[in-house]
């Protein structure tokens, strides 16, 4: 009986080893190669170059049925081809790009169908399946291991609460190496995207894109990288303060969907060089495209914001606050300067119910007053409160002519809340409003299916100096990772523009009257570095009216542009960014606490003279922070600059003819 046994077990290892094959694909440079090993279970390694950065990626999904797609896998077909796509791109980065990629489709038997797409800036792969009935998912295998001990660079989510999904998805970054897993961050959830950095081959950026109908994936840390956590379904809730709907118990599975769909693609982002990562398009270029046939009504812009500056307003005849005559001289504010928004934030509504005006807000007047300065309005509410009245809120609103809606407190990505966000994404556009999500998990290219969505927060941006102390809050060392990191998945709402800046020594959290760190030079370069299609003037109007040659400098600069690229930069050191837009150029540079000279070369230049205007840290702002100098020179395409930086500096320049 035991020679039968291990006579079966030796014919069954052997003919799974006959039956085991390899999958490749290659980008069109042959860069970056997936290769899928299909052995009774389904995985996946990457090459770099001919070296192995990623090997033995467990992929499957499990279903409640018993079934696992990818494990006892048997293909029937697999298929391989190159694909180019030309992706029109309003409100992105750039107005237009193409998008090359070598695929392999892999159809196993059970009808679904593993999908893998190589670019030169990425690998992507996704489940596909045709099922006649709804499925209900329990779990997914997502691994990222890693052939060594590379380092990471990862954003922790904070327990803020006993929910253990509940997150704003905001945090600073830590660094650590892979497989040295410590006692505190065994267990612990990130969220993405993530970077793992090896010298030999550059950056492997991890995140996702088209996630719908589907929970977005938070990681943990194993023996070799990273594996996928996905909030299940929540089953039971409670309502917080603010209105909003919390999970106070969850589900055993993480979704219930159509059973004929594409799945979330799974991004693998590379980049060799640090400067190649601000502007890999792996998110954009995989995401769905736009719902929205007509897009002409969709504004990009700047705001003028309430919240930050604690609509405090000084050297005028009225008490200021959350009132009318505040929100008036806002909107006067941004028709002076040719702001397209005013955003009214928490404490315009009462009772919990957007559709009942706080007493001191003369909505309607507002609206009406804000049509004549040609100016919209965009009006804050929390999810739950306008997701489960969408129709009525929206339509009432958009009569009365505001621009849009800003969302907070989402503050998860189970199934439930993804669905939310696209309902309320058309619902919205169907009414010609636009979106800006705050409390919201990273960008998966939902700005591409929907462009009015023009923002997202999601990011460790200006509000956490309200309350954090230097201690807790490296903010210039944050501004020079978060463009290699969050904004690869897309655009973020960081809110810049303070106009109280503060040295290292000089920084402290005030509530009321929040400062930077760093100089005022680096908020100004911001509005240039980051991408952002809706963005803020994050401080009082009565401040920038104080100094009205950096208002005009940062409210030259568009929101959206027809190219984009990086000169040169670092993780974590420092970023210089090349902006175009209708024959004008835009240069934004920051560096973190390190002061720092750098070159500038004019060489992207067409021919001829062209006037400069550049913005920089005067010879002070290493003390007086707020120290800056604006000059004019002319330039032209053999022309080179030194810049010097101060700690936490900056600088931008704007070129025209």
């Amino acid at each position: 009986m035991k020679k039968s046994i291990s006579a079966f077990f030796i014919f069954l290892v052997v003919s799974l080893s006959l039956n085991a094959k390899d999958y490749t694909v290659s980008s069109p440079s042959g860069n970056i190669s997936a290769v899928v090993k299909v052995d009774g279970s389904t995985s996946m390694s990457i090459y770099i170059k001919d070296v192995k950065v990623m090997e033995d990626c467990k992929i499957a999904m499990h279903l409640s049925d018993s079934t696992t797609l990818g494990d006892n896998a048997t293909i029937r077909k697999d298929t391989r081809g190159t694909r180019t796509e030309n992706i029109n791109a309003p409100f992105y980065r750039q107005s237009s790009f193409q998008a090359s990629y070598n695929y392999l489709s892999l159809r196993f038997e059970g009808n679904y169908t593993l999908q893998v797409r190589a670019y030169n800036d990425g690998i992507a792969y996704r489940f596909v399946t045709s099922f006649p009935e709804n499925v209900k998912v329990i779990g997914e295998d997502v691994q990222f291991n890693f052939t060594g001990a590379y380092q990471a660079i990862v954003p922790w989510k904070l327990n803020s609460s006993s929910d253990p999904y509940e997150s704003s998805f905001e945090n600073q970054y830590s660094f650590l190496n892979l497989g040295e897993i410590s006692e505190k961050d065994k267990d612990r959830l990130a969220f993405l995207p993530v970077i793992v950095r090896g010298e030999q081959w550059g950056n492997i950026l991890l995140t996702e894109s088209d996630v719908e109908d589907y929970p977005g994936m938070f990681v943990k840390l194993n023996e070799k990288g990273f594996s996928a956590v996905f909030p299940p379904v929540p089953a039971q809730f409670t309502t917080s303060d603010k209105g909003v709907e919390r999970p106070s118990a969850y589900s055993n599975i993480i979704a219930e969907t159509s059973g004929s769909r594409s799945f979330p693609w799974r991004i693998i982002a590379y980049s060799e060089k640090d400067s190649d990562l601000p502007i890999n398009n792996m998110v954009y270029q995989t995401a769905s495209a736009s719902r929205i046939d007509e897009i002409e009504w969709i504004s990009p812009g700047q705001s003028a914001w309430d919240w930050w500056n604690a609509n405090i307003l000084y050297n005028v005849p009225f008490k200021s606050g959350i009132n009318t005559e505040t929100y008036k001289h806002h909107i006067d504010f941004a028709a002076a300067n040719g702001l397209e928004y005013v955003i009214l934030d928490e404490g315009w509504y009462k009772n919990l119910d957007p559709m009942t005006p706080s007493d001191n807000i003369d909505i309607k007047y507002l609206c009406g007053y804000a049509q004549e300065s040609n100016v919209k309005l965009i009006l804050w509410c929390t999810s739950s409160l306008l997701y489960n009245r969408a129709e009525e809120i929206c339509s009432h609103y958009a009569d009365l002519g505001i621009g849009g809606f800003k969302v907070d407190f989402f503050d998860a990505q189970d199934q439930r809340t993804v669905k939310q966000i696209y309902e309320l994404a058309e619902i919205t556009a169907n009414h010609h409003l636009v979106l800006d999500l705050h409390g919201i998990y990273k960008p998966t290219g939902l700005n591409r299916t929907y462009p009015n969505i023009l923002n997202f927060e999601g990011v460790f941006g200006l509000e956490q100096l309200k309350w954090t102390s230097i201690e807790n809050a490296d903010m210039p060392l944050n501004d020079v990772l978060i463009p290699y990191l969050r904004m690869v998945a897309g655009p973020m709402d960081y809110t810049p523009g303070a106009m109280r800046n503060a040295s290292k020594n000089e920084f402290r959290p005030v509530f009321i009257r929040p400062m930077s760190q760093g100089t005022r030079a680096h908020q100004v370069a911001l509005y240039v570095v980051y991408d952002a299609p809706l963005t803020m003037l994050c401080d009082s109007p009565s401040a920038y009216e104080e100094d009205k040659a950096t208002t005009d400098f940062i409210t030259s600069i568009p929101t959206t542009f027809q190219s984009t690229s990086i000169l040169s930069g670092t993780i974590g050191e420092n970023i210089i960014t090349l902006r175009e837009k209708d024959s004008k150029y835009y240069i934004g540079g920051l560096t973190n606490w390190k002061e720092r000279d750098d070159l500038i070369s004019f060489s992207f230049l067409p021919e001829g003279t062209w006037k400069a205007t550049l913005y920089k840290d005067g010879i002070n702002a290493d003390v007086t922070a707020s120290d800056h100098t604006i000059e004019t020179i002319e330039v032209n395409s053999t022309t080179t600059m030194n810049i010097h930086s101060a700690p936490g500096g900056g600088f931008a320049i704007i070129i025209e003819k």
